[in-house]
């Protein structure tokens, strides 16, 4: 528990005061954020916030990464292998996010070199390191909602496929999810905090949940990257004075995506990230209208569904508060779940 408090605390001070050093620098250099206007069908409403710093994701990565070194410092915790191939997995993402961020600022574009191709790098990287996690740990292949030896063990080949399609879907929900202030990193903070409780459980108790690899160093990961939200979101609260940028969206997004694969939650994740879900959901439902409509009908005024509902009249602080509501809940019954699975484990052991 030591090790949790020191990575989620020394990560918070990081993020904190890093996200303000690049919040200067950003500014200094003029760095900004362009919007996508009404030629691009973007949300006009958003213009004036153009010109904001971005790749503040940088801070919440940077800090997640500090603060998972700092709580090894402490003598008992190892650094295990599965953490530190998710460590890779995660900075591939973030590093695809800062390029493509980068380009933009550069381009005065919100739309990258790899506005379209990144979807299938990071897919294709996503297999890959579902793949590396396979023949180089002992991680369950199992789709679980709570616990491997509950789930269902499926051929190395099909979970390869299943676990990189969850990582590569779980990042570019959080993507798609990062376009109000501090919304983002409000929602993954809650869940990073449900891993962290999930992991520390799955540690003191190995003999339930034994097929989860290195629970505690995964519980430290997600400390540290609930830490580097919350240090972010002083700053990236609305009015936002910097922004995360894909550079913080894909590597959280992957993180948390890692954190369900190796404590069995895979199933889980759909509720602790149920708000991703239904931003991401919004998109496809109303790309699949507006192509069986032959182009001429659309479900929401635009998606994700967040800027249907400030076009209909809410303003930007009401939709953002709802939503973390909605994302509370989703983790609340998550944990619910989680909870009482194990209950009914001890209780029938009884």
């Amino acid at each position: 528990m030591i090790a949790i408090m020191l990575a989620g605390t020394s990560a918070m001070i990081v993020s904190l005061f890093g996200t303000r050093w690049l919040i200067k620098f950003f500014t200094a250099h003029g760095q900004g954020q362009p919007i996508l206007g009404k030629e691009d069908h973007g949300p006009e409403h958003h213009m004036i916030k153009q010109g904001t710093p971005t790749m503040g994701g940088l801070a919440i990565v940077a800090a997640a990464l500090i603060g998972w070194l700092v709580a090894h410092l402490r003598r008992g915790l190892a650094f295990s292998d599965q953490t530190m191939i998710v460590w890779v997995g995660v900075l591939f993402m973030a590093a695809m996010g800062f390029l493509d961020d980068y380009i933009k600022v550069r381009k005065r574009h919100n739309r990258g070199i790899f506005w379209k191709q990144k979807n299938y790098i990071t897919m294709i990287a996503s297999f890959l390191m579902a793949w590396w996690l396979v023949v180089a740990t002992g991680i369950s292949e199992t789709i679980s909602v709570t616990r491997g030896d509950a789930g269902l063990e499926i051929p190395t080949a099909a979970w390869v496929i299943w676990a990189g399609l969850v990582i590569w879907a779980t990042t570019n929900a959080v993507n798609v999810t990062d376009g109000l202030d501090g919304l983002a990193a409000g929602s993954a903070l809650m869940g990073f905090g449900a891993f962290t409780i999930i992991a520390y459980w799955a540690f003191r108790n190995p003999d339930i949940y034994g097929s989860a690899v290195n629970p505690l160093d995964i519980g430290v990961f997600s400390a540290a990257f609930a830490g580097g939200c919350l240090g972010f979101l002083w700053w990236n609260a609305a009015p936002a004075r910097i922004f995360m940028g894909d550079v913080g969206a894909l590597a959280i997004g992957a993180a948390l995506a890692f954190c369900a694969l190796s404590l069995n939650t895979t199933l889980l994740l759909i509720l602790i990230c149920g708000i991703n879900v239904m931003e991401a959901g919004s998109v496809a439902i109303q790309m699949g209208v507006f192509k069986a409509s032959g182009r001429k009908k659309r479900l929401f005024r635009m998606s994700p569904v967040h800027h249907h509902f400030e076009l209909i009249g809410w303003p930007e602080t009401t939709v953002i508060i709802r939503f973390w509501l909605i994302s509370a809940i989703c983790v609340a019954a998550a944990l619910g779940i989680f909870i009482a699975d194990f209950t009914n484990i001890t209780a029938g052991s009884l």
